[in-house]
């Protein structure tokens, strides 16, 4: 045919023995197709020789005259199926182009659309016509079996039927589907052999068997040629309608060949004048650009290269942040740029284990930075030591997630506050001769051996050290924390930095879709989509076209390489970021350090960590201070402080605790708890003293008046005008004022004896305490109210129970004695309120309670003076019982019974005048008048008397007279009424 007749034609190469066909070829046309090399470290971008091998392929168009790879008749499964290999090669393809080779999907034609049912529809509606007169014709004209079978038959019936009966079996055979004569049975069906001689001589039954297979050869040709004519004579018109189409439809194939041809060649003119100059520019352009990022890579090859000794130079500075982000970005770097690099291929691990050195560089640094820090003199200012050291440390830890550097730092913060102490102890004590440290070697003891205004100091010295010590703290950890609260700020601008690219790029994507399609096609044509892609996301990239989140992500990483090298070697010539700078570079370089950082959870917990250290450091220094007042309490020496000394030491820690509260915000409560257990022992201690000392008082005192001091009624004064504390001590150069015989309080004299004074001044002690110590508030009064019940259960005792007999050798308890008890006692009940009064200021409302000791104490003193008051009547009584059992009523009047009663009454007025106010002594000796009626009213009815105007109604009369005179004739008693009417029995 006319379409092979341009084939070339194989011929037998001249110098090849094993008889290979070669095609011959146009020597000036031979092209050499360049082995590929071994994959590039970027396998989208191949270079050099194999991408010019790439491009310049064969064409069908340009090489359509000479022989190409596509005139090639060998087939891929001949090439597979080598018979001379010994085993089959499995890995022909990714033995040379990589792995994913077999793995790669083959890009889908953009010109081959998609062929489905409906394709065909037209094609079936215009054959529907002729496959039905094509049905048609089978019914009309008979099969071949059939044609066959009736010419059969025929032969049968024209006379051959006994004699060529077997021959219709063989027929049989001939037309079977399977007719095969290299089979034996087959062959000895057609030729049977048996009607011939075995032995090989020919007889004449053999000879006429011969002839009989001959002729029956002969009629199955004729009856085969037969059965040919007619099936032509029956198809001949279909036949010779076949050949005319078959010549026409070669006509049409030549003629389209020619033009093909022609248009093969108009398009090679096209593309040798329209394609190659533009494919050319564009191949240059995506050369020049694969060159410019060959050298970029080179570039940061070099960066990366750089990247050690620069880590080592920012080691050397303690720049450990900026090491740190250098080692990140190249490692980000490493794993997006050059992965795959052989030469680089340990630097990863090389990387990583100076990462883990630098944890350890920077923990060990922060540990002797917080251990030179808290042991530097507190007499230095009081900046942070070298801030800027200290922030880069903190954001390395942070950034390394090493969050548990507050424990280093709360341990040195321990050794430090015992290294205080320590310090202070010694430098006191080398101030003290009487100390020998050589025999007295522990500090504990040498505090002992301290006199306590030595101590004292000590103790004032070790809190100003401590809060020295804690502002140092407070301003360190506000550094950290700073620190802290930018990197939690940062995290939180990065998210929203994040969401708003997010944002972007999502509003973006619309404008790149028609690009990338653009690109698709571009690939299909050129054969290079892959490189051409990248130019053009390139040329996205600068146009700004959704690009800008990729842009950072492309050319972040190796920017930041870049920008931190620079860095690494400012801060090697003595420059120090701000953690702040450094933020803002990490946020530039893509956001990699981002990820490293800790949580807003963690730093969170890292800024609740740092408030509790600092709670800690009030905690730590109140401890120590706990051992120095413990080691000096041991002996008992703070109990036997006197209340000023005690005072003194209550102020001072009050001050240190207010002082700590006040700049850690934490009331810590060691301190305050020892104190007020020394206070309680110091409570003990002063009130056992004051009970000891008033107890001996009571037990001395002789009761009897007491000159009043003008210190006394000068201390009354101030408790009038409102002051519950003791007095200045007045200097020795005043003049010396006289006592007085009473002591004037509120418009009332009270003759008071001398323990009672003392009583005064020792519980205005107990209150000046309070004002000193609030904290012992509640054990005071307790105490105080102790004391005032043993004061009125002793002077109890000692007078009315007449101990005094005994114990300070009185005589007898007088009536006077009596009502200076009783004087005593309503002094000591007119201050009770106002010690409450005072003690209520200085309790919680729920401290309230204790108050009702005050109420229990007035009743009880109450008691007393009434037991005292009876007992006056008493005395009266018994003597009225005695005289008037003796009574008679007879002359001379007055008789001598109402003189002795008369006499008795002012001597009782005589004691008692000067003790007791008006009021009080008018209500005794009305109690008086009253016994007296009692007892002469029952002795004027055992005698008979009565009161009828008779001579002894009238005797007694003037007995009565003279009493009642005498009576009312004493000072306050002149409006007394005696009514004495009472003393007769009325008449019933």
């Amino acid at each position: 045919m006319a379409s092979h007749s341009s084939s070339p034609v194989p011929h037998p190469s001249s110098g090849g023995s094993e008889g290979i066909f070669r095609k011959d070829r146009d020597p000036s046309s031979r092209h050499y197709r360049p082995v590929h090399s071994l994959p590039d470290v970027c396998p989208k971008e191949p270079t050099g020789e194999a991408a010019r091998g790439l491009c310049e392929g064969p064409s069908v168009v340009a090489d359509q005259h000479r022989w190409t790879v596509y005139n090639s008749k060998v087939n891929l499964p001949a090439a597979l199926n080598d018979p001379r290999l010994a085993k089959r090669e499995s890995d022909f393809f990714t033995k040379s182009w990589g792995l994913d080779f077999a793995e790669t999907e083959v890009m889908p034609s953009f010109y081959l659309p998609n062929i489905t049912k409906e394709h065909f529809g037209p094609y079936l509606q215009e054959t529907a016509q002729r496959e039905k007169i094509h049905e048609r014709c089978k019914n009309i004209c008979p099969n071949k079996d059939e044609l066959d079978a009736v010419s059969t038959a025929h032969i049968f019936c024209s006379g051959f039927q006994n004699e060529y009966l077997p021959n219709v079996w063989l027929k049989q055979i001939f037309m079977k589907p399977d007719f095969a004569l290299d089979d034996p049975t087959t062959f000895n069906a057609v030729l049977p052999w048996s009607h011939f001689n075995s032995a090989g001589r020919k007889s004449s039954r053999d000879m006429a068997s011969s002839r009989l297979l001959q002729e029956k050869l002969s009629h199955y040709l004729d009856v085969v040629e037969v059965s040919i004519a007619r099936q032509i004579s029956l198809r001949s018109e279909a036949f010779f309608h076949a050949m005319s189409s078959q010549h026409e439809l070669q006509d049409r194939l030549t003629e389209t060949a020619r033009a093909v041809a022609v248009l093969r060649g108009r398009t090679a003119a096209i593309e040798r004048i329209m394609c190659e100059g533009p494919l050319r520019a564009l191949r240059q352009a995506l050369t020049r650009s694969n060159c410019a990022r060959l050298h970029n890579k080179l570039k940061l090859m070099a960066a990366v290269h750089q990247s050690q000794p620069t880590v080592q130079l920012l080691l050397s500075t303690s720049e450990f942040v900026g090491a740190l982000e250098l080692i990140a970005t190249t490692k980000e770097v490493l794993q997006q740029e050059l992965q795959g690099i052989h030469s680089f291929r340990h630097l990863g691990s090389q990387l990583c284990e100076m990462e883990k050195l630098i944890d350890k560089m920077m923990v060990e640094d922060f540990s002797m930075y917080s251990r030179s820090d808290l042991s530097r003199s507190l007499e230095d200012d009081g900046q942070v030591m070298e801030k800027d050291r200290l922030e880069s440390l903190v954001f390395g830890l942070l950034r390394q997630r090493k969050l548990d550097f507050l424990d280093i730092y709360s341990d040195e913060m321990i050794l430090a506050a015992k290294s205080i102490v320590t310090q202070s102890v010694v430098d006191s004590v080398s101030q003290i001769e009487e100390i020998d440290t050589d025999i007295v070697t522990k500090l504990a003891d040498q505090m002992r051996l301290m006199t306590f205004p030595q101590w004292f100091e000590l103790l004032k010295s070790v809190f100003e050290n401590f809060i020295l010590f804690l502002k140092r703290i407070k301003a360190t950890l506000s550094v950290v924390r700073n620190v802290v609260l930018e990197a939690l700020d940062s995290n939180q601008k990065s998210r929203l930095l994040e969401r708003a690219a997010a944002a972007a790029g999502g509003l973006a994507e619309a404008p790149g879709t028609p690009l990338n399609q653009g690109e698709a096609e571009l690939a299909y044509l050129t054969h290079e989509g892959l490189f051409i892609s990248d130019a053009l996301n390139d040329a996205q990239l600068n146009l700004g076209v959704g690009g800008g989140q990729e842009q950072s992500s492309t050319v972040g990483p190796r920017q930041a390489l870049s920008r931190l090298d620079g860095c690494g070697s400012d801060s090697a010539s003595g420059t120090t970021e701000s953690s702040s700078k450094r933020q803002e570079s990490r946020k530039v370089t893509g956001g990699s350090s981002e990820d490293m950082m800790p949580s807003d959870l963690e730093l969170g917990r890292v800024a609740n960590n740092i408030q509790e250290l600092l709670y800690t450091a009030s905690d730590v220094s109140h401890d120590r201070c706990v051992k120095v007042l413990m080691a000096r309490a041991k002996d008992g020496s703070l109990e036997r402080l006197s209340s000023a000394e005690f005072v003194f030491l209550s102020q001072a820690v009050e001050g240190f605790v207010r002082d700590t509260e006040e700049l850690c915000c934490r009331r810590s409560v060691s301190l305050r708890g020892a104190l007020q257990s020394q206070a309680n022992r110091f409570v003990h201690r002063f009130h056992e003293e004051r009970k000891t000392k008033l107890s001996l008082l009571l037990d001395n005192e002789r009761w009897k008046q007491a000159e009043v001091p003008a210190e006394f009624q000068d201390l009354v004064n101030s408790i009038a005008d409102g002051r519950i504390t003791l007095p200045e001590r007045k200097p020795q150069g005043t003049e010396e004022r006289k006592p007085s015989d009473y002591l004037h309080i509120d418009g009332q004299k009270y003759a008071v004896v001398g323990t009672v004074l003392l009583l005064i001044r020792i519980f205005l002690e107990y209150c000046q305490c309070v004002n000193d110590i609030p904290s012992i508030s509640t054990d005071m009064l307790t105490r105080l109210s102790d004391l005032l019940k043993h004061f009125n259960s002793r002077s109890c005792q000692l007078v009315l129970g007449a101990g005094a007999l005994q114990v300070v050798g009185l005589k007898t308890i007088t009536t006077k004695n009596l009502a200076l008890a009783s004087r005593c006692l309503q002094l000591v009940v007119h201050y009770i309120p106002v010690i409450r009064a005072h003690f209520e200021t200085k309790l919680t409302p729920k401290q309230y309670s204790v108050l009702r000791h005050f109420d229990h104490i007035t009743k009880d003193y109450n008691d007393h003076i009434a037991e005292i008051s009876a007992k006056l009547v008493s005395i009266m009584d018994s003597m009225f019982e005695k005289v008037l059992s003796k009574y008679e009523v007879k002359a001379p009047m007055p008789s001598a019974c109402f003189r002795n009663v008369c006499k008795q009454m002012a001597k009782m007025h005589e004691a008692l005048y000067e003790l007791l106010p008006e009021e009080q002594a008018q209500m005794l000796f009305l109690r008086i008048n009253a016994s007296l009626k009692i007892h002469l009213k029952r002795q004027l009815a055992r005698l008979g008397v009565h009161h009828d105007g008779g001579p002894q109604h009238g005797l007694v009369t003037v007995d009565v007279a003279f009493y009642t005179e005498n009576v009312q004739s004493l000072r306050t008693l002149e409006k007394l009424d005696l009514n004495m009417a009472e003393i007769w029995e009325q008449k019933r």
